[in-house]
């Protein structure tokens, strides 16, 4: 039996049924929905598969436009925008059913060397990721046994995500509570060599827990629902060469909610903090 990490690789391995149209799997989950970043991870790899390979995505702009459905395979349409002498742009447009559930243009850069460098520094210290409890662990410390149904989860995950600070379970707990998060995240197991295959698998993590800074301030992440929330739009920007099967942190924050809306942002950090991505994404919630 392969480990979910090897099945996030076959999950991102498109096959081509024309010159531009490739066709993901969706698998059969319990979910109401196909997971964003499940789409967005394959329809990044169909448009790097239009590329000659030369050129790394530098950066990703995306619509969530219909929910997916678990288990219906969706068909990647990329149309080739531009192939100029530095950058490569193409456009892929996510069908299911005859429908258009998701689209994304993304770009592609030839590596070249800048006349300077500078970044921010992580906004705060946060502890080594091998002292930090998994969220099994954590929900097992809680509760005294893993519900099945997380359990079946847990053994699908194809990350490792600790957070940086403890999980809370009820109101009292998210008193005050400010709208960021941190997370620690590396993939569960080998990804290979190749960096479109890593780039594809942050993407696919980079929509697992950013909403959760938007959620932190009005309910506990692990408590009780009260909120539904979906992922409306999504944008990347690739700064470094990163693997995505070696510790990454996740600093998340949300600038506002408001009209139903949630903005959140995210800064991917490498262990030596050096920023490797940045991310933005809006979110719809609403009342169960």
């Amino acid at each position: 039996m392969t480990n979910p990490a090897e099945r996030l690789v076959d999950l991102l391995d498109l096959e081509q049924i024309e010159v531009n149209i490739f066709r993901g799997r969706s698998p059969q989950e319990s979910l109401q929905r196909v997971f964003g970043g499940q789409v967005a991870g394959q329809a990044l790899v169909a448009a790097g598969r239009t590329t000659d390979g030369e050129r790394p995505v530098h950066s990703l702009h995306a619509y969530f436009l219909r929910p997916g459905r678990p288990g219906v395979p969706i068909v990647y349409q990329v149309e080739r925008v531009r192939d100029g002498r530095s950058f490569t742009t193409r456009r892929v447009t996510a069908v299911q059913q005859g429908r258009t559930i998701f689209n994304l243009t993304a770009s592609f850069h030839k590596p070249e060397e800048g006349p300077f460098e500078h970044q921010l520094p992580p906004a705060r210290e946060v502890p080594d990721p091998e002292s930090l409890p998994t969220v099994s662990e954590e929900i097992r410390k809680h509760l005294g046994a893993l519900p099945e149904q997380l359990e079946r989860m847990a053994r699908r995950q194809p990350f490792d995500i600790r957070y940086v600070d403890r999980l809370r379970w009820n109101a009292e707990e998210i008193e005050g509570a400010e709208p960021r998060s941190a997370v620690w995240m590396r993939a569960v197991g080998p990804l290979g060599d190749d960096p479109l295959v890593h780039t594809c698998a942050l993407t696919y993590a980079s929509d697992m827990t950013l909403l959760d800074a938007v959620r932190l301030p009005v309910e506990p992440l692990w408590g009780p629902r009260n909120f539904d929330l979906a992922s409306l739009d999504h944008a990347m920007w690739f700064h470094r060469p990163f693997r995505a099967d070696e510790w990454f942190l996740y600093d998340q924050e949300s600038p506002i909610a408001t009209g139903g809306r949630g903005l959140a942002r995210g800064r991917i950090y490498d262990l030596r903090g050096r920023l490797l991505v940045s991310v933005v994404q809006e979110g719809l919630f609403r009342a169960l």
